[in-house]
């Protein structure tokens, strides 16, 4: 109760200096439009995120700030978009942690491999002092984070066979994302864990060049990966945050009653979306099924937390006191 406690107060805080905002006038304000990007299609929960954000701030707005989507990569990769929101060149996106992670390193820590029993237990931590205080971080690199939506449960699918335990993961080639620590966490599994962008990933998967990746199950059915991947196991090895995040050049020419419309906008689109994944895993897996994917329900995870041990005494003190605070914040 004490964390639900905790929680509720930041949002409190979040909703207090919201409700001004919704009773300013913003008739004096220039119109603004906000390009919004990702790379994902518009069947992703990260595009149901953006919608609804959309919805929000321009009704909110008085239709003063008017946010463009570009979903599908248009304009560039994840890395791209968040270098191009630090010079004002992309204005923001509903991006993955781990690209995030690059350029504040302790946003990797949410990623460590089992850290997360639930979905529950990681949005009280997010959504509470630990999460809001690394958000805050992104201003350091001149980015404004303003929530976390979620890339959700992440789990390993391949095209060569079941796996049920590290040993059947032994040589297989994954793609996994451009992050230090998922790298290292399929190499502990005896992966050959090959880094790179989404985009590449889906071409590598259809000319056979990497075995697998690992993604959400809302991922694996929005972009059919049945088509090329078999073989599914459901390891929930590493809960993925995304952030709605801007760039600062975009954030701080908005005034203030249109910044607190924002923040407020992307915590209420960011929960909406975590319902509708919750709401849609289990109509996506019958349908993974009945489109031929073979899934492993329950593997073999305790073989795969003591496998992967060394990352969390490779990793455990880059990330200062975050993740002790972590683990105390789960008891």
């Amino acid at each position: 109760m004490k964390g639900f406690a905790r929680t509720t107060l930041a949002l409190s805080v979040s909703l207090a200096m919201t409700a001004g905002a919704q009773a300013a006038d913003f008739d004096d304000m220039d119109p603004i439009t906000l390009r919004l990007a990702h790379v994902v299609n518009e069947q992703d929960g990260f595009h149901i995120a953006a919608e609804k954000f959309e919805t929000l701030v321009e009704a909110r707005t008085e239709g003063k700030v008017d946010i463009e989507l570009y979903p599908n990569a248009t304009l560039g990769d994840e890395r791209t978009l968040l270098e191009a929101m630090q010079i004002g060149a992309v204005d923001m996106g509903v991006i993955t942690n781990g690209p995030v992670a690059n350029f504040v390193e302790e946003m990797a820590v949410f990623e460590l491999p089992f850290l997360f029993p639930s979905p529950e237990a990681a949005y009280e931590v997010l959504d509470g002092p630990i999460g809001q205080e690394l958000l805050a971080k992104l201003t350091d690199v001149n980015l404004k984070g303003l929530a976390y939506a979620e890339r959700g449960f992440r789990n390993l699918t391949n095209s060569e066979r079941a796996v049920t335990s590290p040993a059947d993961i032994d040589g297989l080639r994954i793609r996994v994302m451009e992050n230090p620590v998922y790298v290292d966490t399929f190499r502990e599994l005896g992966a050959n864990a090959i880094p790179m962008a989404w985009t590449e990933a889906l071409t590598a998967m259809q000319q056979g060049t990497i075995d697998g990746q690992e993604n959400p199950v809302n991922v694996i059915h929005s972009f059919k990966l049945y088509e090329t991947q078999e073989h599914m196991t459901l390891s929930r090895h590493t809960y993925a945050p995304a952030i709605f995040v801007m760039g600062m050049p975009a954030w701080s020419q908005l005034p203030e009653a249109a910044q607190a419309v924002l923040a407020e906008a992307a915590q209420e689109a960011a929960e909406h979306e975590r319902r509708v994944n919750a709401e849609m895993a289990a109509e996506q897996l019958a349908e993974l099924r009945e489109a031929g994917m073979q899934i492993v329900e329950e593997p073999d995870i305790a073989a795969f937390q003591e496998a992967v041990a060394p990352v969390y005494e490779q990793y455990g003190e880059q990330f200062g006191d975050y993740l002790p605070r972590i683990q105390e914040a789960l008891k």
